[in-house]
C-alpha cells in the first residue's frame, strides 16, 4: 500500500473498533469491498478525495441500504480518508472486513489455524486450488465446494474463505488466504510463527517454543505447524521475513558446502 493508504488504513481501524461489529457485519463489510472491487466507477468516486464526505455518505447509503446502519458507517469513514488509489481503498474495505470477523469470532489463534490448515490443504492439491481460484467458474459452486470442504470448520473461517472464492485477485489463492490469516493474527494482537519440524511437536514442546518466540520478538505468535520429514531432525522457524533454521538436513547442507569449498 502507498503512504496515504496506509493512514487512512490506520484510521480506518480505529472507526471499526468504535463501530464493535460482529461476525454479520464483518461479512456485510466483505461484501460491500466485492461490489467496490468489482465496479471502477465506484472506486473512483468512494476513494476521489475531491468528493465530499457527505456525498460519499449518501451515495454509501444508498448502495448498502440493506447493511446495518454501523457497516454503512465504516464505509462511508473510510471512504472520506485519503488513498493512494480505488484499488487500494477496496483492498482496505477488505481488511476491514477480516478485522471485524477476527473480533465478532473465535479467538484469533482458533481461526488463524483453521485459515492455516486449509491454506495446506489447498496449497498440496493443484485441482483443487485451480477449483477455488479460476477466474472462470462461478461463484455460486465454488462457495458451494467451500461449504462442503469446511463442513466442520467455524462459521468465521467459511465466511473469508467464501469471500475470497468469490472476489479472485491477483495473488495466488494461497497466498490470499495467508494475507487474511496475518491480518486475523494482527487484529487479534499476535504474529504468526510457521515452525517446521520432521515429526509432530507435543504440547509441551510447542508450548515452550511459543513462550520463547515471544519472548524474542516482544509479542505473542501463533505457532502453525508444518511436518517436512525431508528436515530429518531439528526445526525450521519463519516469523514473517526471519528464518531460523536449526534443522538437521540444513546443517548437512551446510557441511558439505564447507567439504566442497
Amino acid at each position: 500500500m502507498g503512504s496515504a493508504s496506509r493512514q487512512a488504513l490506520a484510521s480506518s481501524v480505529s472507526a471499526l473498533a468504535d463501530a464493535r461489529l460482529d461476525l454479520t457485519g464483518g461479512v456485510q463489510l466483505l461484501a460491500a469491498a466485492r461490489t467496490v472491487g468489482g465496479s471502477a466507477q465506484l472506486r473512483g468516486l468512494l476513494a476521489d478525495p475531491g468528493i465530499e464526505a457527505a456525498a460519499k455518505r449518501g451515495l454509501v447509503s444508498k448502495l448498502f441500504v440493506g447493511f446495518g446502519a454501523p457497516v454503512q458507517g465504516v464505509v462511508a469513514s473510510a471512504s472520506a480518508e485519503r488513498w493512494s488509489s480505488g484499488d487500494e481503498f477496496a483492498d482496505g474495505l477488505e481488511e476491514l472486513g477480516f478485522r471485524a470477523i477476527a473480533a465478532g469470532g473465535p479467538s484469533g489463534s482458533a481461526l488463524g489455524h483453521e485459515l492455516f490448515t486449509f491454506e495446506q490443504a489447498v496449497r498440496s492439491n493443484a485441482e483443487l486450488e485451480l477449483a477455488l481460484s479460476s477466474k472462470l467458474g462461478g461463484g455460486e459452486a465454488k462457495v458451494a465446494l467451500v461449504d462442503r470442504i469446511l463442513a466442520g470448520a467455524g462459521e468465521a473461517t467459511r465466511a473469508i474463505v467464501r469471500h475470497l472464492v468469490q472476489f479472485p485477485r491477483e495473488l495466488r489463492f494461497v497466498e490470499a488466504l495467508r494475507r487474511a490469516a496475518r491480518i486475523v493474527a494482527d487484529a487479534s494482537g499476535l504474529g504468526i510463527a510457521t515452525v517446521a519440524t520432521a515429526s509432530p511437536l507435543s504440547d509441551a514442546q510447542l508450548a515452550r517454543l511459543e513462550k520463547a518466540l515471544g519472548d524474542r520478538y516482544g509479542r505473542a505468535l501463533s505457532l502453525n505447524q508444518v511436518i517436512d520429514p525431508s528436515l530429518i531432525g531439528g526445526v525450521r522457524i519463519s516469523v514473517g521475513d526471519d528464518v531460523i533454521d536449526g534443522s538437521v538436513a540444513a546443517r548437512l547442507n551446510d557441511l558439505r558446502l564447507q567439504l566442497a569449498g
